[in-house]
């Protein structure tokens, strides 16, 4: 990938899953092995990125689930009937 295709990643919105299929593409051609030394460096780099940044959007999406399932959890109010025995 050239710098100009780089800064035009970089410059667009994030979309977790087309990160993902990159990821899964850099990940295919690190292990095919057939990258140049400094290739395989640039692809590492760009992979620890998009793992970080895929990671950093779940766990986004869990606090907001989670939070969520919080706010649909609050005790409703009873009418209390008493301690007939």
């Amino acid at each position: 990938m050239t710098q100009k295709e780089q800064k035009k990643k970089e410059n667009t919105p994030f979309n977790f899953e087309s990160s993902l299929n990159e990821l899964e593409k850099l990940v295919d051609a690190l292990e095919n092995g057939d990258l140049s030394l400094e290739q395989s460096l640039q692809d590492f780099e760009r992979g620890i990125n998009l793992t970080r940044a895929c990671q950093s959007a779940l766990t986004d999406a869990q606090q907001k689930v989670q939070i969520l399932l919080n706010e649909d959890s609050q005790p409703s109010l009873e009418d209390y009937t008493g301690g007939d025995k």
